[in-house]
């Protein structure tokens, strides 16, 4: 009886263990995916902001007398490209959206000054700039809906029970959303074609 008895424990016990390594190794990877999104997120910013240096120096030859507007940009660059973010507070990524926004105002700005000048809007050069800004507008979208989708998914393993007794013990954190300011849930509207 008492081997029985001793057996059925040693049994559950390696059921359990079983299971609490399933469940760890499991949010491990769900953790390593949301870092691979966020990746993916700040690859498109950086591919954007990468672009703008060309789109100034078209701009400039056109619109020298524009150097505000021109120095707006820049600056609103700088500015996006320098924040390191820890995803796993909101704040930080609440500021990087609020730079990331910076600079899409500024650029907004750019193309409002740019409808002044209807040889810029012919070059060939300007014209390729704009394409690949806007296919990087809708690559960010894609990125932050994708990122916001797999910290949803680790988010709700997280918290499920008995996952959340494992996740507890081990410091997985609930991750923030990327959660865009009002308004900014659109690309801008870059329009050469007037």
């Amino acid at each position: 009886m008492k081997n029985k008895i001793l057996l059925g424990l040693v049994a559950l016990s390696g059921i359990a263990i079983f299971i609490f390594m399933g469940t760890y190794n499991t949010l491990i990877a769900k953790e390593e995916t949301v870092k691979e999104a966020w990746s993916q997120v700040e690859n498109v910013y950086q591919r954007r902001a990468d672009l703008i240096p060309n789109l100034v120096a078209s701009v400039k030859g056109y619109a020298a007398h524009e150097e505000e507007t021109l120095t707006a940009v820049v600056e609103a660059r700088a500015n996006a490209s320098k924040t390191n973010i820890n995803i796993k507070d909101a704040g930080e990524i609440a500021k990087f959206q609020q730079q990331q926004t910076g600079l899409s105002s500024a650029l907004s700005r750019l193309m409002v000054v740019i409808e002044k000048y209807p040889e810029l809007k012919a070059n060939e050069n300007f014209l390729q700039l704009q394409a690949e800004l806007e296919g990087t507008e809708n690559r960010i979208s894609v990125e932050r809906k994708r990122f916001n989708e797999v910290v949803k998914d680790y988010n709700i393993y997280r918290r499920q029970f008995p996952k959340n007794i494992i996740a507890s013990i081990f410091g997985f954190e609930s991750l923030a959303l990327f959660e865009a300011e009002e308004g900014s849930n659109k690309a801008p509207v870059v329009d050469f074609s007037n």
